[in-house]
């Protein structure tokens, strides 16, 4: 091999150059610090340069480490592909499959579709990522996700599986407040990084004269203060309608739907374990409002 080491040593290049730091790029790749700080070490010995300039702000890129910045990044596009090409050939349903969606919806929604899906396909492991970051399709953080907006590339299949009804929730027994007041009303809401959510505007727009409480990106965080007689809150209502101590006000105009769209990268159409799991998924969940795009043997 030349100088840059193989594909091992570029794998920890780039986790490393991505997260600044041996402890970030350690998780990132399931290996202890030490190995990759001792990896790292090697790489810039069998290179003869100084790849990383160490300080308080982390590990930086040295303008020789910048320099194969993207040629380990193209190398990493050209294994990824093949790791997915060889993955997608998969006939079996035996394996590793990641799915990844939001906090709630994993523990409401797609949970028991899990548990049934294990239960008919024991040789199949879930593991089931329940993260706000939209996991990277094409670098397989993740084989399947679950989004409340649809994919822009074009490598990426995906469908709109279902349409998710929002409610203004209360504590139980409690009237809900005045359309078009909110005086002397407080809200449970998102933190202020969501703020531009159309649930969030919808509160503003329906109650300008209440108060903004409490924020939280959880929602069943939100939902818990809710009973908790902290405030009202806007809450999909797979979620909202099944959580004790808190009841549904059928507010008109109601606050706005959002979709659900399912996608996972066109190489892994074939993935036998993949298949399986989204026909149980679509059969449990869909609503058959989506179109699979023409030309795909997606379902």
């Amino acid at each position: 091999m030349n100088a840059l080491g193989d594909w091992g040593d570029i794998r920890i290049f780039l986790a490393v150059a991505r997260s600044r730091s041996l402890s970030g790029a350690a998780h990132l790749l399931g290996m202890s610090q030490p190995t990759m700080g001792r990896r790292i070490r090697a790489l810039e010995a069998s290179t003869g340069q100084t790849l990383f300039q160490r300080g308080r702000e982390g590990f930086q890129l040295t303008d020789e480490g910048a320099s194969i910045l993207l040629h380990a990044e193209r190398m990493e596009e050209e294994a990824l592909a093949i790791e997915r090409q060889l993955a997608g050939q998969g006939a079996e349903l035996r394996g590793l499959l990641r799915v990844s969606c939001s906090d709630w919806f994993g523990l409401h929604v797609l949970s028991p579709v899990v548990a049934r899906f294990t239960a008919l396909h024991p040789g199949v492991r879930i593991d089931l990522i329940t993260d706000s970051r939209f996991l990277d399709l094409a670098r397989r953080e993740a084989e399947l996700v679950f989004r409340i907006r649809p994919s822009e590339s074009p490598e990426v299949v995906q469908r709109k599986l279902m349409q998710m009804r929002y409610a203004l929730y209360g504590p139980a027994g409690v009237p809900p407040p005045t359309v078009g007041d909110g005086i002397g009303i407080q809200l449970i809401t998102l933190d202020s990084a969501l703020e531009d959510l159309p649930d969030v505007h919808w509160l503003r727009n329906t109650f300008p004269a209440a108060t903004f409480a409490v924020g939280s990106n959880n929602r069943d965080v939100q939902a818990r203060m809710c009973a908790l007689r902290a405030g009202f809150a806007v809450l999909p209502t797979l979620l909202g309608d099944r959580f004790p101590g808190i009841e549904r006000h059928d507010i008109h105009p109601p606050p706005p739907s959002r979709d659900v769209w399912l996608a996972y990268h066109r190489d892994l159409r074939g993935l036998a374990r993949l298949r399986a799991f989204l026909d149980l998924v679509v059969g449990s969940l869909g609503e058959a409002t989506g179109e699979w795009p023409s030309g795909s043997d997606a379902r």
